[in-house]
């Protein structure tokens, strides 16, 4: 999920000749979004205009690295969905219920793989092997644990036309959390542009807080694509015979 160039500062000038006083486009790295329009704000000095400069910096900045965030875990998330050979990461969304929390399955337990079919769950507490087991069979694996009372094998079985669609639903519903957080996002930088404006000390103009807007709803759209493609991608794994 990977060209977006880092927001460009430019020196004040003197009024006879305003230049616009900074390029606001997003920093993203390349492989995430495609670029925003940069925008251009009126021509600030001094002090005033460094807060007006980081106010907005700081606004691109947060609201970048929360997308990167969300779009790492969309792809973490993916990794736990099963194709057609065994892999620890399949395990990554079981959650079992240990001493009265919910706590994941690969902080308790060692999972190995010893063929391209199975997955071998060691509990580095003996007492949880039960719940182990019990949180297994309540997943949405499609695997029925083997316990041999001292460790638990998953045998995955072939993926069946039916389990396919099974799982290219359950990618569906990652992407479209996915989505949702994106617009969180997005909704959270919007905010944070309109208290910029009302801001006592360094408010910013009306021009500046539109071309914000404006980048921001440029990452937004990226975002959004690049979470449809990943699921596109994984899907089509899923269906791939």
């Amino acid at each position: 999920m990977q060209g977006l160039a880092g927001s460009a500062l430019l020196r004040p000038v003197a009024p006879a000749r305003p230049v616009p006083a900074r390029a606001a486009t997003a920093h993203i790295p390349a492989r995430h979004f495609a670029a925003a329009r940069p925008f251009a704000a009126p021509a600030r000095t001094g002090r005033h205009h460094l807060l007006i400069v980081k106010a907005v910096d700081n606004i691109e900045a947060e609201t970048q690295g929360k997308f990167e965030k969300t779009l790492e875990k969309i792809t973490e998330s993916f990794t736990s969905v099963r194709t057609g050979r065994a892999n620890p990461s399949m395990l990554d969304r079981v959650n079992v219920d240990y001493y009265g929390a919910a706590t994941p399955l690969n902080s308790i337990a060692g999972i190995s793989v010893t063929d391209a079919t199975t997955l071998v769950i060691q509990p580095y507490d003996m007492a949880a092997m039960k719940d182990i087991e019990k949180a297994l069979m309540e997943s949405d694996l499609g695997m029925t644990p083997n316990n041999d009372g001292k460790v638990i094998r998953l045998i995955l079985p072939p993926l069946t036309e039916e389990r396919r669609k099974e799982l290219t639903k359950t990618v569906s519903k990652l992407g479209e959390e996915g989505k949702v957080a994106v617009r969180n996002i997005r909704r959270d930088a919007m905010k944070a542009v309109e208290k910029a404006q009302k801001d006592k000390d360094s408010p910013i103009s009306e021009d500046e807080a539109k071309g914000l807007e404006e980048a921001i709803q440029k990452l937004t759209d990226a975002a959004v694509k690049k979470v449809e493609e990943a699921v596109a991608a994984k899907s089509k794994e899923l269906t791939t015979v």
